[in-house]
């Protein structure tokens, strides 16, 4: 199944059902009075996150979802049906912004969490209602109110804890395999990895967390070189970072400048990054000799003069040090789980810091739209829009 992670959507609530004009009519009854009922509600549009949906594919090919509108009223005082709700699942992560005004109207990161992003229309009225003492026998009718209409603009942002990010060929999905039952591909080419994958790691029976691997970052990637940051929004909600960089890079690069690269770029998209902690793990460790590799790490840690940063040496191929790194992941996740059940302060600020990344996710997103439109000709217009 084709991954997206983005799409636009317009939805239309349900119109208010017309009140009724009408008047009593039975035999030996005379001047049975107004008896005209109002018309029905017009249905609601809500999504629903559905934790079994895992892209937003099927929104590019059905662009468009209307609520039924609530049915006229009629004669006897009776009243028109409401028009039924219109549910539409998306997959948990989504969040919801309203394309014109750029409101986030919700975040939808909870399964089973449901939206309304549309109301109905409210029903008209019948003229049984404008009856009084000196309006016997009213002839006004109030029509049905119309239902909302919004542009939506849908974002996926997967639901993880922590997440990988690096240069391509660092050894990510390489990683995520062996200490998950995640099958990403694999092979010996950059850009391997196109789509974010997830993977559950079981530190033990009781205990685990979700890990994300997403595409490869190179030098240029704010200004759209390589596969861009369109998927950095993926990291929004992890709460630890585990930089790889690879100890031994087949092109004679230096790691450390290859970790500086990667992280410009990660804070070019959004600063409030810098604000998550970042692990760096030194990958393909096994390339490097058994005697030589603490002389290697602890060169490292000097040249990056950043003593609060952990550095951990792995290798996905030999698997030293792996369980450490998951050890140690699990302990801080499981910390920052119960600091934020147990503070509303640390709620707080992760909401705050989780707005502020998603601020800048939609700015990236409207600049990148821009520019398909830019790039556009008048004949490609439909496309364009069926991009967006």
């Amino acid at each position: 199944m084709q991954f997206v992670d983005e799409a636009s959507i317009r939805v239309e609530a349900g119109n208010g059902g017309k009140g009724a004009l009408s008047f009593r009519r039975e035999k030996f009854i005379p001047r049975g009075g107004p008896d005209g009922g109002d018309g029905g509600d017009g249905g609601d549009v809500l999504l629903e996150a559905d934790g079994a949906l895992n892209t937003l594919v099927d929104f590019r090919f059905q662009p468009l979802y209307r609520a039924a509108h609530g049915e006229r009223g009629a004669g006897s005082n009776r009243s028109g049906a409401k028009g039924g709700d219109l549910v539409v699942r998306v997959p948990a992560g989504t969040t919801v912004i309203d394309d014109e005004t750029l409101e986030t109207l919700g975040d939808l990161a909870v399964p089973g969490t449901r939206l309304v992003v549309a109301r109905g229309g409210r029903h008209g009225l019948g003229n049984t209602r404008f009856k009084s003492s000196t309006n016997r026998a009213p002839r006004r009718t109030t029509p049905g109110e119309p239902g909302e209409v919004r542009k939506l603009r849908l974002q996926l942002k997967v639901l993880a804890d922590a997440g990988l990010l690096g240069m391509p060929n660092a050894g990510k999905s390489t990683l995520l395999s062996r200490v998950s039952a995640s099958k990403p591909k694999i092979a010996d080419y950059p850009f391997t990895t196109l789509t974010p994958n997830l993977g559950v790691v079981r530190v033990d029976e009781e205990r685990s967390f979700v890990l994300a691997d997403i595409p490869g970052l190179i030098e240029g990637a704010a200004g759209g070189a390589g596969l861009g940051t369109q998927f950095l929004r993926h990291l929004a909600r992890c709460r630890v970072l585990v930089h790889l960089v690879d100890a031994c890079p087949i092109d004679g690069s230096d790691p450390l400048e290859n970790l500086r690269i990667v992280e410009a770029e990660l804070t070019r998209y959004s600063d409030s990054f810098s604000q998550r902690p970042i692990w760096v793990a030194l990958t393909k460790m096994d390339l490097i000799e058994p005697a030589a590799r603490a002389a290697f790490v602890t060169r490292f840690r000097s040249r990056l003069r950043a003593p609060q940063r952990r550095v951990r040496a792995i290798s996905a191929a030999d698997g030293s040090g792996l369980r450490e790194l998951t050890g140690e992941l699990m302990r801080t996740i499981e910390t920052a789980r119960d600091a934020a059940r147990a503070s509303e302060e640390a709620r707080a600020a992760e909401r705050t810091l989780e707005e502020n990344i998603a601020a800048d996710v939609l700015r990236h997103s409207i600049e990148a739209r821009a520019a398909r439109r830019q790039a556009s000709g008048p004949g490609d217009e439909a496309e364009a829009v069926y991009r967006a």
